[in-house]
This record gives C-alpha cells, structure tokens and sequence, in this order.
C-alpha cells in the first residue's frame, strides 16, 4: 500500500485541524443560540414589567413576533430592517421620558386700521362735519376767552385814567399785605389828594379836569417800579402801593413825585396848565385790613395838606 496522505505535525502528531475547527464552529453556534435564546427571555420579562407603557397602544409588544432568530423562518425575518425600526418606534419613544420645551411667545396679529378710504360715505360726511363743528366751537371759545379778559381789564381798570380802580387796587393791597405776613416784607402806601382841581374844572371845564387827572396819572405810573400798582381812589384821589418799600424811601419817592407836579405841566387846548398835590405815605403795621391801611395814609396826607396852609 502506499504511503498515507495524512499529514503530520511537527511533533510527527497527524494533524486534526480540520476536525478541530469544525467543532469550533459547532460550539459556536450553540453559544449564539443560547444567547439569542437569553436575549428574548430578558426582552420579554422587560416589557411584561413594562406593560403600562404599552397599555394605551392598540398592538402590544410581541417578542417572539419580532425576536425569533433561532426559530423556523418567520414573518419578522421577511421584514426589512428599516420596517423592524418602524415597529419598534413607538416602544422605544414611550419608553424616553417626553422633555416640555418652553415655547417662546408670539406676537398678537394686529390688524391693520381701515383708512379713511374705506369708510362710507356717509360715515366720512358725518366725520367732515363734526371737525367742521369743533373747529367753530374752538373759535368761539377762543372769542369769549378774549372777550372775557377784555371784561376782566375793563372791571379793573379807571374808567377815565390809565390806573386801578379801588375795588382792584384794594385787592393789590391785600396780595401785599399777604406777603408781608408771610415773608416778613416791607410795604408802604402813598397817598396823593390833587391841589386845584376844582378851580381847573370850574375854570376850563371838565374835560380840563379831566386831562388834568390823565396827567397826574401817567406820572404816578411812570415813577413806580413793575409790581407796585397805581389806583384812582377817587374823584382827584390817587394812592400808589409800593412792595418791598421802607418808610424813608418812601417817603423820599413822595417828595420827588410832589416836586415833580409842581413843576411840570399839561396842554389842554394850547394852554400849559399845572396840577400839583398833597401826598401821605403809611408803611404797613399788621392793619387789621386794606381799607384800615388806606384810611391811614389818607389821615397822613390830609395832615401834611392842613400844615401847607
């Protein structure tokens, strides 16, 4: 016979490799499916423990269904790979706790405002005419807003001279006494009685007399400062309230007013006439009113007028 073909080993063993690795192999396999086998075991008590997530989903998980490796061909083998991750979806995310994300906020819708354009007509008539009424309305109210100044002044104001009237001249003196009490100000009152006036009404008439009082006035007027105030008392009587005024300026200004009449003069039909006067000056002394105050310093000119007779 000849020589046996199998080979030997370098220690002149006959080499069993082939044998060797099939059992390999055979091993193999029983250990893979062995695994398998624990896989779908594990799998299959996992989701029976589970079973509340799947409890509200109308197909409930099926192991065998889709984990049969080892078993004869089944319908999860003809399945494709992309259609076992499609079945296996809805398992996995009721398993992945849902995250709420904030949502930012939006922005109302606003609608834009129809335009005159797309009004009605009648709506757009009935508009023109209400501006149409506010705009005369406004007029009128500006109108007697004037007209109501025009009044105040004119109830203020000398009918005949460019001074006070009593009522307002009063009521000056009071705003000054106000300020005297509070700010511990200084004010003083002078006190004009004019000399001669019924001798230029008896001689010139009494539109003589009467420029004669426009004279005395514009003088006053012109020698006080912005603040003091000039009223006609009355008849031929002035009185001229000086604000934050002791008794000697005071008194010093009447001096100067009293020379300033006596020389000066006024026209009246071509003629250059003079009207002079007797001036009293009282400061304020906490007088218990405006009218006690006037009647003080008219009791002062009246005395300096009886000494220069």
């Amino acid at each position: 016979m000849g020589p046996d073909k199998t080979s030997l080993s370098p220690a002149g063993m006959p080499d069993t490799r082939p044998v060797a690795g099939q059992a390999a192999n055979d091993a193999a396999d029983s250990s893979r499916a062995a695994t398998t086998a624990s896989m779908q075991i594990l799998l299959a008590q996992y989701f029976e423990t589970h079973q509340s997530f799947d409890a509200a989903r109308d197909h409930p998980f099926e192991p065998t269904r889709i984990h049969a490796l080892s078993t004869p061909p089944s319908e999860t083998r003809r399945l494709s790979a992309g259609d076992q991750i499609a079945a296996l979806r809805p398992q996995l995310e009721a398993l992945v706790p849902t995250v709420s994300m904030p949502v930012a906020p939006t922005a109302p819708v606003v609608e834009p405002a129809a335009g005159p354009e797309s009004w009605p007509v009648s709506a757009q008539a009935l508009i023109d005419s209400l501006m149409q009424e506010n705009e005369r309305l406004r007029g009128e109210l500006q109108q007697r807003t004037l007209e109501v100044r025009i009044a105040e002044t004119q109830a203020d104001s000398d009918v005949l001279t460019p001074t006070l009237n009593r009522r307002a001249f009063l009521r000056e003196m009071q705003r000054a006494m106000a300020d005297c009490r509070r700010y511990s100000e200084q004010a003083c009152l002078i006190y004009l009685d004019m000399d001669g006036f019924k001798t230029i009404n008896d001689t010139y008439g009494h539109a003589a007399g009467d420029a004669a009082l426009q004279y005395v006035a514009e003088a006053l007027k012109a020698s006080v400062r912005e603040g003091d105030s000039v009223g006609r008392i009355g008849g031929d009587e002035f009185a001229v309230l000086l604000r934050r005024a002791d008794l000697n300026s005071t008194r010093v200004k009447a001096m100067k007013l009293e020379a300033e009449l006596a020389l000066g003069t006024f026209e009246y039909q071509g003629l250059y006439l003079k009207a002079g006067g007797s001036f009293g000056v009282r400061a304020y002394a906490d007088q218990s009113s405006a009218e006690t105050w006037l009647s003080e310093a008219d009791a002062a000119m009246f005395l300096v007028k009886k000494s220069s007779r």
